[in-house]
């Protein structure tokens, strides 16, 4: 007898060190006892794609901004017919997501405004889009100037002649405020034209299973394949860069690229050095303005910050052409590809129903890239600066004393940030000779939450909670999440098909290949990847890009056709396999696999086979015959 329910919240052991969780979230994010009838009627999802950590309570406001605005989009802007937003808890620190379906008796009523304001933004989408990039770019400056430093001793004479009658510490509150009010208008925007990017895709793609009932949902997104993004711009100007410094001879100074100072002054210091070097600065703004993470952490490293990513992979690159390996992606074979699918597909069809193919193709492949491109502008562009100007906070804060640590910030949520804002503003203009009150109550709190935060990071979230709807039909919590009916019951054990080392997820990206498996759960981890494995990861995020030239698949354990894994391995022409629910923690590194991903199945061919790891190792996965496509 199978499975029928997830685990309730409440069931859920708190791990030890970690109990009185809930006090250190705001509390319209926890499950609430009185409400708990209501809540374990639905069914919950964990988003472990965008939030595989456990929050610390600043973090909050990255979740808090982005599932909002994705709902508002739905629910008050494009008055989706079948789909409201998404409800969001933090349980034991990850984030759970319910979908909110819309009554039956409003989904006509919803529908002509639906049609109405797509039809505008479709008919408008080149000048929209040209108006949306430039509000987004204008949110980013006005990020940039913000400032957070210490006070001075006393107000300045020329306050005093100019008349001013300010202290200075109105700045450090207005511009707190400021910068939370810029990154949320930044995530409104971000889902201005993602979720059209979605309706568009997700149109077409039912156009296509109801008049062709047997196509594969693969075949529906190599329609839109082979497509230039501003999201891949970031690893393009590390190709260039290396291309570059083959071009001028300068490999032989890449051979230690964690130091950033000694490379550079070595480059600067060579023949045609200068050259690379004004090239270098040229690709630092804005492309790397780019995380290893997906934004939504004060711990995620950016490239502008820790220049020895770029710098690691660019020296990768070089050594790669140096032994003559294509490092470009294979877009032209993929639009080859792309155009015979379309044309196959177009053959069958003849009058009103080629006109509509024709129509919703053109569509989608327009607004597709927009799926991914939003990404650098929001979850990198601005995240970037909005956590830079966060750190510069905390390091002014923690000069009064008020943590122990420079970036203790974060164990704050944001509206205790503007209690402690107002405890200096009062200390520091009042002249009191003790100093803020702060430093005598943060500090002890502090390391309660950093203990509870410690805790909770000892267990792995569970996939759901309660029951699963009998199916899954919320088109978002599909293709982006790819949370399906079907994978639902197999996280619950009730496949039928199920065999012994075999996982299956979603089709993602297509081809058959084996290798070795290399498990990262953490993205400092991607440099012990070598060449010719099998990427398997919880998640994946856009920057990982220089590592996809490297592996020959990828496995991950949440994530739909438009995931940001599914959509770069088809960039990137490598078969993968998401939303499996489990492969990081069942899949070990050494283990030999069978990845298809044209049929959505991983299967652990030996999990005994040996492997041996780290830098200058030869296993098997650097043979021509492994990592091939089968």
């Amino acid at each position: 007898m199978g499975n029928k329910s997830f685990p309730k919240p409440s069931d859920l052991t708190v791990p030890k060190g970690a109990e009185g969780w809930q006090s250190i979230y705001p509390y319209y994010l926890t499950f609430q006892d009185k409400l708990m009838e209501e809540e374990n009627e639905k069914f919950w999802f964990c988003d472990s794609q965008h939030w595989p950590t456990v929050f610390k309570p600043f973090e909050t406001v990255g979740g808090e901004f982005a599932v909002k605005c994705l709902g508002q989009y739905n629910a008050r802007h494009l008055m989706i017919p079948n789909a409201n937003g998404i409800e969001f808890r933090i349980h034991l620190g990850y984030l759970y997501m319910s979908p909110i379906p819309v009554p039956e008796d409003q989904i006509a009523e919803r529908a002509p405004m639906f049609q109405e304001r797509i039809t505008h933004y479709f008919q408008n989408w080149d000048s929209m889009l040209a108006d949306w990039k430039k509000r987004v770019l204008g949110t980013i400056e006005e990020l940039e100037s913000l400032e957070f430093k210490p006070l001075p001793d006393y107000v300045p004479m020329e306050d005093i002649v100019s008349g001013k009658a300010k202290d200075g510490t109105e700045v450090l509150l207005e511009n707190y405020d400021r910068l939370i009010q810029l990154a949320y208008q930044n995530w409104q925007y971000h889902f201005e034209f993602l979720n059209l990017g979605y309706i568009a895709y997700l149109d077409f793609f039912n156009f296509c299973k109801e008049v062709f009932p047997d196509i594969p949902d693969q075949s529906i997104s190599m329609m839109v394949q082979g497509v230039d993004m501003e999201l891949f711009r970031p690893d393009d100007e590390l190709k260039t860069l290396a291309q570059l410094a083959v071009d001028l001879g300068l490999q032989s100074h890449f051979a230690n690229p964690d130091n950033v100072d000694a490379t550079l002054s070595a480059i600067a210091s060579a023949e045609g050095g200068d050259k690379w070097l004004a090239r270098w600065e040229e690709a630092k703004d804005p492309w790397f303005n780019f995380t290893v993470g997906n934004g939504f952490y004060g711990h995620d490293k950016y490239w502008i910050e820790h220049q020895e990513l770029p710098l690691g992979y660019i020296a990768d690159y070089i050594r790669r052409l140096d032994e003559v390996q294509v490092i470009a992606r294979p877009k032209e074979e993929l639009i080859a590809e792309k155009e015979r699918v379309v044309e196959e597909y177009r053959d069958l069809l003849d009058g009103e129903q080629l006109e509509q193919f024709d129509a919703k193709c053109g569509l989608a492949a327009t607004a597709y890239p927009y799926v991914e491109n939003h990404n650098f502008y929001i979850e990198h562009w601005t995240m970037s600066v909005f956590w830079r100007k966060v750190r510069e906070l905390s390091r002014t804060l923690h000069g009064y004393g008020f943590w122990e640590n420079e970036d203790d910030l974060l164990y704050l949520n944001r509206s205790e940030v503007r209690d402690v804002l107002f405890d200096l503003a009062t200390a520091w203009g009042v002249g009191a000779p003790g100093g803020v009150i702060g430093q005598h109550v943060w500090p002890e709190e502090i390391a309660r939450r950093k203990g509870i935060v410690d805790a909770l990071k000892s267990a792995r979230p569970q996939p759901a909670l309660n029951t699963p709807p009998e199916s899954i039909t919320e088109p978002f919590t599909r293709m982006l999440w790819g949370i399906t009916t079907e994978q639902v019951q197999s996280w619950l054990g009730n496949d039928e098909d199920a065999e012994e080392g075999t996982l299956k997820g979603m089709a993602a990206s297509p081809g058959s290949v084996e290798g070795y498996a290399r498990v990262i759960m953490e993205a400092d981890d991607l440099s012990e990847i070598q060449q010719g494995e099998i990427l398997v990861a919880p998640v994946t995020a856009p920057s990982w890009g220089p590592i996809f030239g490297k592996i020959t698949a990828t496995v991950t354990d949440i994530g739909g056709m438009m995931s940001h894994a599914a959509i770069v391995c088809r960039e990137y022409g490598l078969p993968a396999v998401t939303g499996t629910g489990s492969a990081s923690t069942t899949i070990k590194t050494g283990d030999y696999l069978r990845v298809d991903g044209t049929k959505g199945k991983v299967v652990i061919v030996d999990p005994d086979a040996p492997v041996i790891t780290g830098p200058g190792a030869h296993n098997h996965s650097h043979d021509p015959e492994v990592g091939a496509h089968v």
